[in-house]
């Protein structure tokens, strides 16, 4: 069907925005990675714009010698990695049962976990409770709280309530217990919503901030983003501790801020093309009941 000039004028118009906020979300990024490969001179003096300024690599030779920055990234790779894990396993183990209608006190346990997203105990209650379990210090005081999130629930309940009820007949017709049905029908079809899923809780446990802060005391234990957070409040960041004074009047602490920055984006901003492919159909098919 031919647009109207209506539609045309409309389309046009819904480019253009989405355009200029592609543009606003992409140029910090491209001028934090132009400080980060930029000369000090052109830093100190405000010079580097969108395209860097010279050639430098010192900062990220300082990052990666002399800041903790690679224990860091060891350990949000971790808290990412084994937190995914266990939040996707469970979310799928409770997702299965709230999308059958035959399961006994369904709405009930529904309207139990959407209570969860409107009201929750708080900050001092969750830490007394962490504290009481004796996980403080622990990375399961991070994987704990974090371990089932109500939307995905929802969302992936929602994808299982759209599987065609006969594939699930012609199952147990053929053997099949529950166990069988989830691994063998229900994963396998679930791909672009398990997917979408995977992504939501592995950038959420790799932007990990305030819980690492609250419930880890060992800086040992710190992930990428405390250190990062830490390196940029610290105004008075040294760079000259790590490197010969040749190399130390050729970086600003603000360089390396900028590559600590980038190296924390980068994983997510690798990852995510591998799954995009999945991310809209995932959201759509399990947000909207056919």
């Amino acid at each position: 069907m031919k647009a109207s000039p209506g539609e045309k004028l409309f389309y046009a118009l819904n480019y253009l925005v989405l355009t200029v906020i592609g543009i606003t979300c992409v140029m910090p990024l491209i001028h934090l990675l132009a400080l980060s490969f930029s000369d000090q001179p052109a830093v100190i003096s405000g010079q580097v714009g969108l395209w860097p300024v010279g050639w430098n690599l010192e900062s990220y030779n300082l990052l990666f010698k002399g800041t903790q920055i690679l224990p860091a990234f060891a350990n949000s790779v971790k808290i990412m990695v084994v937190g995914t894990l266990l939040s996707i396993g469970f979310t799928i183990l409770a997702a299965y049962p709230l999308s059958k209608r035959y399961f006994f006190g369904r709405k009930t346990f529904t309207m139990m976990l959407i209570f969860t997203m409107l009201f929750s105990a708080g900050l001092i209650p969750g830490y007394l409770l962490i504290k009481s379990l004796g996980m403080v210090n622990t990375y399961w005081a991070l994987w704990l709280p974090a371990l089932v999130s109500v939307y995905n629930t929802l969302v992936l309940k929602t994808f299982f309530e759209n599987i065609p009820a006969e594939l699930d007949e012609a199952a147990r017709m053929d053997g099949c217990n529950e166990w069988w049905l989830i691994g063998r029908i229900y994963i396998p079809l679930a791909v672009p919503a398990i997917a979408t899923l995977i992504l939501f809780y592995a950038v959420g446990y790799w932007n990990m901030f305030q819980n690492v802060l609250i419930y880890i005391n060992s800086p040992a234990k710190q992930n990428l983003t405390v250190i990062v957070q830490q390196m940029i409040m610290n105004s008075m960041l040294q760079v000259d501790q790590y490197l010969r004074p040749e190399e130390a009047i050729q970086i600003t602490p603000e360089s390396i801020k900028s590559s600590g920055v980038i190296v924390m984006i980068l994983p997510m901003l690798i990852v995510y093309p591998f799954v995009q492919k999945h991310f809209v159909k995932g959201v759509m098919i399990g947000s909207v009941k056919g």
